[in-house]
């Protein structure tokens, strides 16, 4: 794909691109907005370095590509700026946000269509990197009948185990979000399919027993595991990550306790999975 107005070197060849010519503390113009969205869909997770944002700043940027998300569970958010999630961790973390592969609350009825994670602080000896997979690559890598066979279920996403169980979240009124998607899913501006399965947030698939879900879903896992499949980001302070949670799955990776790391995280609404 031919830019004009940015700068896009990809990461790897599956996944993955660092953009430059980019000052997202200002307000893009119309065709560099579209060749930023363009990078998005071409790459599914796009990286911008050396930004200075304000939550403002931070927050208008991720509007331009959508109704902003509000978290269905975490405290975590900033006074004033409830669309703006803290990313914290430090010595007396017990878990992470992000420390297990997943999709961006894949719990709720209408997942998120993306997030854009703005790192402020780091650990040292460059700890803390995220890991990316193409679930496009993953599912097209399926043997047919495999394929076939994932497109004909269902799985469920529930909140609970994840807020509840791993963070201890108190619950609000209604319980967390527990919902219904297709294991795979096709993207609504691509048209590609990915497997749309996560072991954060996925339970079991509706149309098997337990055994077998367990069986094909463990199958599933590991085989987005492929590294070829992967990119993995190596944080600076004032960077910014933007993946499309419809198509991509990550992992915060928590190799720096008892250090510190800090960020905040807008995410953008999507649609119902199809």
């Amino acid at each position: 794909m031919a830019y004009e107005t940015i700068a896009v070197r990809k990461t790897t060849p599956a996944i993955g691109a660092e953009i430059s010519g980019v000052d997202l503390s200002k307000p893009l113009g119309n065709q560099q907005f579209q060749e930023v969205h363009d990078a998005l869909m071409e790459n599914l997770v796009i990286f911008f370095r050396d930004q200075t944002l304000t939550h403002e700043q931070h927050k208008d940027f991720a509007r331009r590509f959508g109704e902003l998300h509000m978290h269905p569970a975490s405290p975590n958010t900033i006074p004033d700026h409830p669309e703006v999630l803290t990313i914290k961790a430090d010595a007396n973390s017990k878990h992470v946000a992000g420390e297990e592969w997943h999709s961006d609350v894949s719990c709720d009825p209408e997942p998120p269509m993306g997030s854009l994670l703005y790192m402020k602080q780091l650990p040292p000896a460059n700890g803390g990197n995220t890991l990316f997979c193409n679930m496009y690559a993953a599912f097209e890598a399926l043997s047919a009948p495999i394929q076939r066979l994932c497109e004909s279920l269902t799985a469920i996403h529930d909140g609970t185990q994840v807020y509840a169980g791993r963070f201890g979240y108190a619950q609000k009124p209604g319980g967390f979000p527990r919902n219904e998607h297709p294991v795979v899913r096709t993207h609504p501006v691509t048209g590609r399919k990915a497997l749309f399965v996560n072991p954060n947030f996925t339970t079991h698939v509706v149309q098997l027993k337990r055994p077998e879900s367990s069986a094909l879903l463990a199958m599933l896992y590991r085989h987005c595991e492929t590294p070829e499949f992967q990119c993995r980001f190596a944080w600076q302070p004032d960077s910014l990550a933007f993946w499309d949670n419809r198509a991509a799955m990550h992992h915060a990776m928590w190799d720096y306790f008892p250090h510190g790391r800090l960020g905040y995280r807008v995410t953008v609404k999507g649609d119902r999975p199809v």
